[in-house]
């Protein structure tokens, strides 16, 4: 019972879902950089996510989980085929199948069961690329902070694909496959940027996008104040959003080097200046973490007062930014 895929080129990547979809896409022999991925998956977003179910709030710097490779195969004319299902043995059979016909698959899952996660903390919205399998281990593709290619025991897999709670799925896989259709990069770029400046503009509800920035500068304040276990809960919010990519400066640098290459390609002024807004917005993204990381060693509200401020001067370059980059379509 081995079977790994001999020609198989993995994507080396930050971000998970794109390491994972960029691996897949490597097998039908489109390749593209982990920025432009990103902005055709149309990634940038924001939500503030607090549950009663939940130990602390959630901060995330994209889109939800799914839409970033639905996106990347809507603008590229791809096809992508997802399989979800309450059985581990069928969720199981979905990806053996795939690989035993040689095609790689992208799994979603809880990063806390993967052995060669150092760092134990539930996040159900992880992704790999799975490339093989013998009789002890799955064989996978994480991001190049993770180990890049790695393997993991069959039962962690399973036990870290079924697991329940916040962002998780029904043991969710899926394959991408080309379906001999033309697409031109530089309409595809425009229009994911149309997509994802009128998304981030628009939130649905107020937690979201850079109303969701605005409302995080005045909601850490209370966490702060009625949290249990500070040093756990900022601690651990720093780390997943400065080294895990979940909602700090990661996704900014995507977005900002996505710009900067599709002005390449067009010349077009207002993307030159969003993409500038953005190279600063990642480095307050950046200081923000710092901030989270002190409060969580020193317990002291001060640091919370300076994310605040920050955050609050986040959403509005941001706003801005995304409103330059609609004026394009005007």
């Amino acid at each position: 019972m081995t079977n790994i895929i001999g020609d198989f080129t993995p994507f080396y990547g930050q971000h998970c879902e794109t390491t994972a979809t960029g691996s897949l896409l490597n097998q039908i022999d489109m390749e593209f950089s982990e920025q432009m991925l990103f902005g055709l998956g149309e990634g940038l977003g924001f939500i503030f996510w607090n549950m009663k179910t939940m130990d602390f709030p959630f901060l995330g710097g994209r889109t939800k989980p799914e839409a970033v490779t639905r996106n990347i195969a809507k603008n590229l004319n791809l096809k992508l085929e997802v399989e979800e299902t309450a059985s581990s043995k069928k969720a199981w059979e979905n990806v053996k199948n795939n690989i035993d016909r040689n095609i790689a698959v992208g799994v979603k899952l809880d990063c806390y069961h993967l052995d060669y996660f150092s760092k134990k903390v539930h996040f159900a919205g992880h992704y790999v690329a799975m490339y093989g399998y013998d009789e002890d281990f799955a064989y996978l593709v994480d991001t190049k902070q993770n180990g890049a290619k790695v393997k993991t025991s069959l039962k962690s897999l399973e036990l870290a694909r079924n697991e329940k709670g916040p962002m998780s799925s029904k043991n969710l896989s899926y394959t991408i496959h080309g379906i001999n259709k033309d697409y031109n990069i530089k309409e595809a770029a425009l229009a994911a940027i149309r997509n994802n400046a009128a998304d981030y503009l628009n939130p649905p509800i107020k937690n979201i996008g850079y109303k969701g920035v605005l409302k995080t500068s005045y909601e850490i304040k209370k966490w702060f104040k009625n949290s249990k276990n500070i040093k756990r809960d900022f601690k651990t919010t720093a780390l997943l959003m400065e080294k895990g990519g979940t909602g700090g400066a990661l996704f900014r640098n995507l977005y900002r080097d996505f710009l900067k290459e599709v002005y390449e390609l067009t010349d077009i002024v207002e993307i030159d200046e969003a993409y500038k807004i953005f190279a600063e917005t990642a480095d307050l993204w950046t200081r923000v973490s710092a901030l989270l990381d002190k409060t969580g060693d020193t317990q002291d509200v001060e640091y919370i007062n300076q994310a605040s401020v920050m955050l609050a001067d986040i959403s509005k370059k941001e706003k801005s930014a995304m409103e330059l980059l609609l004026k394009i379509y005007d």
